[in-house]
């Protein structure tokens, strides 16, 4: 078994490594692994309960969450706890985005001019926590360094938007590895400076399939504030209420 291991990854080095000498093959194997990276960890469907760990040099705030995905269009995530934050959450359908709060018992649609804002004050933006296909569809893939490392073959992926792209970021770089499990995305503005960097800590077999138990997001000018998700359990590929992605299941949980 170990050495089949070693010969898929081997033959996967080898198509790497080819595939520097050939912009066209490299193109099209680097949007490939963003992909296959990207589809590893939604699966068809999935369910997970996390921590959310906001960090300041002179207080940290913890958010337990439950999440929900179905393909790369729909996903739900609900806060447990702390009990003053329960019952907040967030719906994405496609490109949308709502927020619900139950303190004013009110549903907000996010606008498009608040997508590179905070979510529920962390690190990360709405539009991170979209995960959107925008990387994919918006954006010229290079695979520029492939090596070895820690027994798996990581991939560094530079993407950078087509010209006519709305998207909020001059270029991203991703480091993944063999089993497509993204090590690091680095965020770049239009001047070439990285801003902020999604970096994963802690890898752990979980569902059935090997993932990204711990990330951290933190700004290239105060790496002492970050926010950090540790995911307790996962599911994959599993049924979901018909109604799980609607907003008044948002409003009214029914699970």
């Amino acid at each position: 078994m170990k050495q089949e291991t070693w010969k898929i990854r081997k033959t996967i080095l080898l198509s790497g490594l080819l595939a520097v000498s050939s912009p066209m093959a490299q193109e099209s194997d680097a949007t490939e692994l963003v992909r296959k990276a990207m589809d590893h960890w939604r699966g068809l469907t999935s369910h997970s309960s996390m921590t959310m760990t906001i960090h300041r040099p002179d207080w940290e705030r913890k958010m337990t969450m439950e999440s929900w995905s179905k393909g790369d269009k729909l996903s739900l995530v609900r806060v447990i706890e702390p009990r003053k934050d329960a019952g907040n959450g967030t719906l994405l359908n496609d490109n949308n985005m709502w927020t619900y709060t139950p303190k004013i018992n009110r549903i907000i649609k996010v606008p498009s001019s608040m997508m590179s804002q905070s979510w529920m004050g962390s690190d990360f933006s709405n539009k991170d926590i979209s995960k959107s296909t925008d990387i994919i569809d918006q954006y010229d893939h290079e695979l520029t360094l492939t090596e070895q490392k820690d027994g798996y073959v990581h991939y560094t992926i530079t993407s950078i938007p087509h010209e006519e792209a709305a998207v909020v970021w001059g270029k991203e770089v991703f480091v993944i590895r063999d089993d497509y499990v993204m090590m690091e995305q680095q965020f770049w503005d239009q001047d070439g400076v990285m801003v902020k960097s999604l970096e994963t800590l802690e890898v752990e077999d979980m569902g059935g399939r090997t993932v990204a138990k711990t990330m951290r997001m933190s700004k290239a000018d105060t790496p002492d504030e970050w926010t950090q998700m540790t995911v307790h359990s996962v599911e994959f590929d599993i049924e979901l209420q018909a109604n799980m992605f609607t907003l008044s299941n948002l409003r009214n949980p029914r699970q």
